[in-house]
This record gives C-alpha cells, structure tokens and sequence, in this order.
C-alpha cells in the first residue's frame, strides 16, 4: 500500500515541486550580489595591505554590521533546515536553545568581552598564553583548527541538500559552484567582504523564515488552529524529566545551549574577530545586545516553521510515505508545498539556506587562515604583511576545495544535527571551561588549565565515538491516514489484514508464555548527544579547579588580575615572590583579607 500511495502523492504534486526559472533568477541574483560585494572590497576599495586590515577591518566597522553578521553567522544551513525538523520530530523543547540567549548575552558583555578589550586582544588564543602558557593556547589552538575543519563541509553541504531537493541536479556539483563563489568574495575581500555580504544575506534569510511561518499559518487556518494541532500532537509538551538518555529535555537543551553559545559567540575566534574589530568595548556591548535581540527573533521564527511543519503534515506524513527521504529534506518539501505557487518564493528560500551556509563559512575560513597562519606559520618563515596575507589567501582556497571533497562524506550522516552536536561536543566544553577557569578562578595556573583541557577532551572523544551508532531516538508520532488516495487503499488492505489476524488466531494455542523482557544496564555511552558539550565544560572545570588547589603552578607562571574577568578583579590581587626558596604566592583580597598559596 504505501508504494502505490508514494507513486499517487508524488505523481499530484510532481509539477509543483519544481524550480521555476523565476527561482533560478532570483537565487543567481543572490549569488552575483555576494560575489559582487567581494569584487568591490578587493579591487575598488582596498585598504592597507595589512594582516589587521584583512582579518579586523583596521578596527574601524560598524556596531550594526557587526551584529547582523554575528546573527548571520549563527543562522548557518543547520539552524535553517535541522531545527524546525527537529521541532518537526521531536517537539518544541530545543527552543529552550534560543531562550539561553537571554542569558548568554550579560555573559558576553559584563564577563569574557571586557577581558579582552582591557588587554587588547584580537587572537582570542592569545589570552590564554598570556593567562597561562604557550602548551595551553597550542592545544586550545590545535582544537578548534580540527573542529573547523571537521565543521566546514556540513555548513556547505546542507544547503547544496535543498537545491538538490527542489532541482534535481546532483548534490556535488551544487556544492563546488557554491564553495566557489564563498571562497572567491572571502579571498579576494577580507573580513569587509565576509561583514557585508553577511548582512545582505541575512536581510534575505529574514524575509524568508517569516514567509514561510507566515504563509504555512494562513495555509492551515491562523495561528490558533497551528498550536491546537501541535497541542494535541504532543509538540508543545516540554519535557522536565532530568532524565540523561532522552534526546530533548528543558535540562539538556537550555544546560548545552548555555555552554555552546557563550563559547561560540564569545570565545570563538570567528566571532571574537568580529567583536574586537569595532573601535571600542561600549560598542561591542552594543552589538552583542543587538545581536541577541536578532538571534531571537529569528530563531523563534524558524522553531515555529517546525510547529507549521508538523501540523501541515500530521495526518500525512511524508517521511512515512517515502517522498522525502531524510528528516533534514523536509523543510525545502514544505516551502516548495507552501510557497511553490508564488512566483520566485522558492528561489527566495533557497536563496535563504545557501545565505546562511555562506555567512557560517566565510566567517569560519577567514579567522582560520588567521590562526593557521599566527599561530603555525608565521613562526617558522621571514614575516611580511604582504606575504601573510597571500599565504592566508591560499589557506581560504585549500579549504574551499576540501569543502567540496567533504561534501561526499557529509551525505552519508543521517542527521545533521546530531552529528554537529556531538563534533561540538568533544571541544565546546573545554573551550568555554578552560577559558572561564582562566577569567573566573584566581587560583587557576597553566599546569592544571592544560590537563583539565586534556582529560576533558579525552573523556568527549570515549564518550562520542563509543556510542557512535549506538543511540537511536523515536520521532514522536505521526500517521498517514488523510493522504491523497489512502481511503482508495485502505479498506482493501484493512481487510486483507482482518483476513489474516482471523486465520492466524485460528491456528494460535489458546495459552501462550511469555519471559519478561529485562531493561539493559544503563551505560555512560547511553547519554543523549545534547549533553556533550555540558558536560565536557563540567569535566573541565572540575579538573581544573582540583589541580589548582593540587598542583603547584610553574616556576615561571604568570598572574597577572588584569586578565581576570571585571566581576572577579575587585576581590583580587596577586602577589608574586621570585625566591627559589618559596612558591609562588596569590593573594585574594576579600573582606577578610585571605592569603592563598599557590
């Protein structure tokens, strides 16, 4: 039955899900717009030939581009189309995710961002040789060098997924035209290009997540017949149960959310780039205010689609039926239902999802050929300004291709999500761990920052390669009992089955027995994947702060309060004695006047 239903349902709706050379416009014209903006900052507005003038814009950018590049940058493909399929499949608890921004922007602003800009930092891996030693800052370094390139081919690929979808055309191809046009502008243009074009992409990823809620609500009826439906669906129940392998829970989703985004935000270099480039730390406070209210808006937005998703295809789902192959294909299947029969609205959508994936990419490439080149390069060759930025020129072409190799293992993930939540899990944790350890523990020293990294990492690789495959979550129900064509089948099949239970309960022995199924053991390897990156911050600082107290620092560490965070300077001042008879010693000004040996 449900092959002859999949050939009814795909044969109706095989005209309208197609793009249009409306769509084709339209999307090109997105593309050219991007490339453009990278032509103008590399050849009819060029600065300086200078490493600060390619990675930080001269320290000169604006406190509104700055933050719409910060939303843009956040919004990659992932959000676009993973998120309302998880809201989709699951229910409404990830939204707790956007609701840790409240949270995570005071954060930013009163916590990690002032250390910075009090000791004029633009590497933010450079604070942590300064807090504790050069091993730290070359393992936290070596870290997000390898997630960035674990990260880069999903970006791009998912994006490349929904052009497949709506066209036909082989996913590959998509992808290497796409990594091109990205690898050109960010090349060619700087982190000028990667701002710019990061906010005419993301004016065009707000026109389209609001299209596609609004035209799904009208669609069904108004907003009060799309939460009834959820409602009764289950999708708006939010799950308090502390409960460590269920996939979504309030704990889970708000704990992890809370880690990852002050990490990524606020201790990434992709972000902290972007921060430390605007003239003063009253206007990045601004930005990040500005950045969390856009980052709200239109992640509550995008969750909702997932909510018009479900009640759009309830009663029919396509995953059950086969038309869609993947969970992650579902939201360019509803905007071609949604939108198909508006002129361009598809191309728009699309348009949308490779905006996003742009925006996360150059972003990301561009601070990596400034680690890589910092940190790995430049120490072992001649420096010149001009010779740095040719070489990270070069180092944004390699990753772009790698990009397109990577696509053709990306395709092979069943969900998308979960894998970027457990890559991000390895290391999320201990970079916001080590760094926090660093700003908010005046006893913390480079020895015990180092190992606390370390045993983190080591216990997030067992933790996510051991139960690689093992978990495996239910989506919450769905039927296909209102699809075109299931009433024409139904009674037959209905009755073919009464047909054999009948016979079959004929010929079944009136008593049957039965063994009581036991419940497995409960395993670390058990826990749900949105815990990883809580969880590897609660390693970190636990070993952190442990060997503090354990281990002595080193015989040339460095305290210095003015690396410590505004909220914990106050109560604190170092003294330090250089007699090899005597350690070091901290002392932490309290109202009692405490002194600590280190």
């Amino acid at each position: 039955m449900s092959a002859l239903l999949n050939d009814t349902v795909s044969q109706a709706l095989a005209d309208q899900f197609t793009f249009k050379t409306t769509d084709y416009i339209v999307f090109a014209f997105m593309l050219s717009i991007s490339a453009g903006i990278g032509v103008y900052f590399g050849f009819f507005n060029k600065s300086a030939d200078t490493t600060d003038e390619y990675l930080m814009g001269g320290k000169r950018m604006k406190t509104l581009p700055i933050a719409i590049s910060l939303v843009a940058s956040q919004l990659s493909a992932i959000s676009i189309m993973s998120i309302p399929a998880e809201m989709y499949a699951f229910g409404i608890n990830w939204f707790f995710n956007v609701i840790s921004m409240f949270f995570v922007v005071p954060i930013l602003n009163y916590v990690i961002i002032p250390v910075f800009y009090n000791n004029n930092i633009t590497n933010c891996y450079e604070y942590l040789e300064l807090r504790f030693n050069s091993a730290t800052r070359r393992l936290q370094t070596f870290i997000f060098v390898m997630t960035g390139l674990f990260m880069l081919p999903i970006f791009i690929f998912l994006p490349s997924l929904a052009f497949a979808q709506v066209t036909g055309y082989n996913v590959h191809i998509i992808n290497a035209i796409i990594c091109g046009i990205c690898i050109f502008y960010t090349m060619i243009g700087g982190i000028k290009a990667v701002v710019w074009t990061d906010v005419v992409q993301a004016a065009v990823m707000v026109i389209s997540v609001v299209l596609v809620g609004i035209l799904g609500t009208i669609s069904l009826g108004g907003l009060g017949r799309v939460l009834d439906i959820a409602d009764k669906g289950g999708r708006l129940e939010v799950n308090y149960t502390f409960d460590l392998k269920t996939r979504s829970t309030f704990w889970n989703t708000f704990g992890a959310a809370l880690v990852t985004w002050t990490g990524y935000v606020g201790l990434n270099q992709s972000c902290v780039q972007r921060i430390v480039s605007l003239p003063s730390l009253t206007h990045a406070r601004r930005s990040l205010v500005l950045f969390g209210c856009g980052f709200v808006l239109i992640m509550t937005f995008n969750c909702y689609t997932g909510i018009v998703m479900y009640a759009r295809y309830h009663d029919c789902d396509p995953l059950t039926l086969g038309i869609v192959s993947k969970l992650d294909k579902m939201v360019p299947y509803l905007v071609q239902d949604v939108m198909g029969h508006l002129t361009g609205m598809p191309g728009v959508f699309i348009s949308c999802v490779f905006s996003a994936a742009l925006s996360t990419l150059s972003a990301s490439i561009n601070s990596l050929s400034g680690i890589v080149y910092f940190d790995y390069i430049k120490p072992h060759i001649h420096h010149t300004e001009h010779k740095a930025n040719v070489i990270m020129k070069l180092f944004v072409l390699i990753a772009g291709i790698y990009c397109i190799f990577g696509g053709i293992v990306v395709e092979q993930f069943s969900s998308i999500l979960q894998i970027v939540y457990s890559i991000g899990g390895i290391s999320f944790g201990s970079v916001a761990g080590v760094f926090l350890l660093g700003m908010l523990v005046p006893r913390a020293h480079g020895r015990a920052a180092l190992w606390s990294i370390i045993v983190s990492i080591a216990a997030m690789s067992y933790l996510v390669i051991g139960s690689w495959g093992r978990n495996h979550y239910e989506f919450m129900p769905t039927t296909t009992d209102n699809c075109p064509g299931q009433n024409a089948t139904a009674t037959a099949t209905t009755s073919a089955l009464l047909t054999l239970a009948n016979a079959t309960i004929s010929n079944t022995p009136a008593t049957v027995q039965t063994e009581p199924l036991l419940e497995p053991a409960w395993s670390i390897l058990d826990m749900s994947f949105t815990w990883y990156t809580a969880f590897g911050f609660v390693i970190t600082w636990v070993t952190g702060v442990t060997l503090s107290y354990v281990l002595s620092p080193a015989p040339d560490a460095k305290f210095d309060a003015k690396l410590l965070s505004p909220i914990v300077r106050p109560f604190v001042e170092y003294e330090l004695t250089s007699s090899a008879d005597e350690m070091h010693e901290l002392k932490v000004d309290t109202k009692q006047g405490e002194k600590i040996k280190a």
